[in-house]
């Protein structure tokens, strides 16, 4: 059952909420047509809802792609298109990473379309009974999954295998969120290599399937590639993954990306503070000066980075700006709220999204706990509620 979708924010009952999370079903609408006018008019979107949907919600964001007309999802693993699939989701869901062979079963039963990571591992899923549908993995360069175009013969041998239905075919380029001219040189390199094998394959009239290789970077930085698909990640969210990353933000106002979710929780307590005291694990924060503070309820059990501590990490209150002081434990923290008035127990701590005039991008969480915005957002866990609204 999904969950309710409230029409506005403000509709929002967040009197049982310990911690949520708001997700922006406009804002998705939104990056999804500012994605599709980066790409060809018949190139399609596969929504990419692995991780839970970047922790988004796999299921209740997949749903709300498909019903505005997406019609192909990625996922890490088989048990994540299963959620999926049990989820009520109808279109096509491609798992990108590997799954056992003794599964197979379980990929017919549920529709899937399996990544060919290599061609002994397509022989092996090949000579158990029943067909399932495949994509081909190619090696640009990435070295993770793949067959490179130096095994020309063993891809085209995958096409010929009896107890596979090959509808696809795709790489992944690894430094296309990097505007280093070394790192555009190797991203162009992938795509010959990719280009190759994919013209070779033709000279044989070899059916390929859909063919794709644009993930976010790819869609937004090398718009000459013409394909029948493109696999948004972290842009769909709304996001960079490099939190110092100004790619995004320079793009013109017409293709701004809008940040989909808010991360929030509440005040479990407000008390004064002496000079002299300490506070938190370690009592690694002595108070220099009488200062009043809030006990907040997150912590790094809910997927917020404890790396954060001691970093003069802000959070709004009231739309005004507080501190996290001490370190992160693991349901809950203290913030610096000297400097906000009428702060009393069960009002809402923003640490990410907007809070009156005021907003926080996830991306200061990112660089302050030495990490990227993918990793942030995926993180948060299942005892953050995910609300969500347009």
């Amino acid at each position: 059952m999904l969950p309710r979708i409230y029409n506005k924010r403000e509709d929002i009952d967040t009197s049982r909420l310990r911690a949520f999370a708001e997700i922006n079903l406009t804002n998705f609408k939104h990056n999804i047509e500012v994605i599709s006018n980066m790409l060809d008019e018949d190139c399609e979107i596969v929504g990419v809802v692995k991780a839970n949907a970047y922790g988004h919600g796999a299921v209740e964001v997949a749903s709300y792609f498909e019903g505005i007309g997406i019609k192909h999802f990625a996922v890490a693993c088989i048990s994540e298109g299963i959620e999926l699939r049990e989820g009520g989701i109808k279109n096509e869901i491609i798992v990108l990473g590997y799954t056992p062979v003794c599964q197979k079963e379980e990929l017919i039963k549920y529709d899937l379309t399996q990544t060919l990571i290599n061609e002994s591992y397509a022989k092996k899923l090949s000579n158990i009974k029943g067909i399932v549908k495949g994509h081909i993995k190619l090696n640009t360069g990435m070295n993770r999954l793949g067959e490179t175009k130096e095994h020309l013969e063993k891809i085209k041998n995958m096409y010929e295998l009896k107890n596979i239905n090959i509808t696809g075919i795709f790489s992944h380029l690894s430094r296309a969120d990097s505007d280093l001219e070394e790192d555009i040189i190797f991203t162009r390199k992938q795509i010959d290599k990719f280009n190759y094998i994919i013209d070779e394959l033709k000279l044989d009239n070899i059916e390929l399937g859909e063919v794709h290789l644009q993930n976010s970077y790819g869609i937004v930085k090398y718009r000459g590639i013409h394909l029948d698909l493109a696999r948004p990640g972290i842009i769909l969210y709304g996001v960079s993954c490099d939190p110092c990353d100004k790619i995004l933000a320079n793009l013109p106002k017409n293709e701004k990306l809008k940040p989909v979710m808010s991360l929030r929780c509440k005040v479990a307590m407000v008390k004064e503070v002496e000079e002299g005291e300490t506070i938190g694990y370690g009592n690694n924060f002595t108070v220099n000066e009488p200062m009043r503070i809030a006990t907040v309820t997150l912590g790094y059990a809910d997927g917020f980075s404890r790396a954060v501590s001691k970093k003069d990490c802000k959070v709004l209150v009231h739309g005004q700006f507080g501190r996290i002081i001490g370190n992160v434990c693991m349901d809950q923290m203290m913030i610096d709220i000297s400097n906000i008035d009428d702060v009393k127990e069960g009002d809402i701590v923003t640490i990410f999204g907007q809070d009156g005039d005021n907003y926080l991008p996830v991306n200061q969480v990112s660089e302050l706990s030495g990490t990227i915005t993918n990793e942030t957002l995926s993180c948060i866990g299942n005892r953050v509620k995910r609300v969500y609204h347009f």
